[in-house]
């Protein structure tokens, strides 16, 4: 779930784009009145948003994916034995907050994939030590946040490594190169352990794919892993014209949540994509309830 760790070339993304973009427009002046729901938010933990807040109950969202509470070898918890970040959470406040009412726990991890990848048995270790610390905080689950696709030929090697971090457990995956969900699934079921839930990136933040394509994955990954075990990360930033990355519209981001119905949807990222303004025009009913209306 990293921002910036899966870029296609500009000519593929404005190809893409364009026929997302139609999508999103339809989806949005149909549903304009109607609001989109969504059941989780993701966090990715960084000193900038070390105060997470947002409205993204309005949408529904329950849940709050942490993606690392150590990267880099900075840890955003107490009593790691690690260098502490410049700014600590106030995980009390955000125990408290509607939007995690549960939490599944990102353990440690790497802001580069590459580093990551080279690394894992050594956060395989870090995160099976901190996973014991104790946050005020409703727990539902934990996430070992080195991310894998079919490309990266040793993952499988995560198996045993994943034996030793604590259940409920989540990874994320992603399909960098299109093989298809079924290829994916004939993948991820020849050596993740039965035990383990996946995220799956949708990849509409890169023009990877389209909502309805992206659900299909969804549908094949079901079948195959069993729906208790299958997420998909809503990715809620777009590529710039200006370079990076900006916040989903509205609606694109109606388009996306629209498709995955019927499956658990967290938003990437809230603090950093998701703001007040956009989680109001996404729900507008719940918005005017509260008195919070765009």
């Amino acid at each position: 779930m990293r921002r910036f760790s899966r870029c296609r070339g500009q000519a593929r993304w404005a190809l893409l784009g364009a026929a997302c973009a139609v999508t999103a427009l339809t989806a949005s002046c149909a549903d304009m009145s109607v609001d989109s729901r969504a059941q989780g938010i993701v966090w990715q933990v960084d000193n900038a948003t070390a105060n997470p807040s947002g409205d993204w109950h309005l949408l529904g969202v329950r849940e709050l994916l942490v993606q690392w509470i150590v990267v880099d070898d900075t840890a955003f918890v107490p009593d790691t034995g690690l260098p502490t970040a410049a700014n600590l959470p106030d995980w009390a406040r955000i125990g408290r907050e509607p939007w995690a009412r549960s939490v599944i726990l990102g353990l440690a991890g790497d802001a580069d994939e590459k580093r990551a990848r080279e690394n894992v048995e050594k956060l395989a270790r870090e995160s099976a030590r901190i996973s014991h610390i104790a946050l005020p905080l409703h727990i539902a689950g934990y996430y070992f946040p080195v991310e894998v696709d079919p490309t990266w030929t040793d993952a499988p090697k995560l198996a045993a490594l994943l034996q030793t971090l604590p259940r409920p457990l989540w990874i994320s995956v992603y399909d960098r190169s299109n093989v298809g969900g079924q290829a994916l699934a004939d993948w991820l079921t020849a050596w993740l352990p039965r035990d383990v839930g996946v995220f799956f990136q949708d990849g509409c933040g890169v023009y990877a794919r389209g909502p309805q394509v992206a659900r299909a994955y969804l549908d094949v990954l079901a079948e195959r892993l069993g729906p208790d075990r299958v997420r998909v990360i809503a990715e809620a930033f777009r590529p710039s014209e200006h370079g990076g990355f900006r916040a989903a519209s509205a609606g694109e981001l109606r388009a996306q949540l629209a498709a995955y119905r019927g499956y658990r949807a967290y938003l990437f990222d809230g603090p950093h994509y998701v703001s007040n303004e956009l989680a109001r025009t996404l729900a507008p009913r719940a918005a005017a309830r509260l008195g919070a209306s765009p």
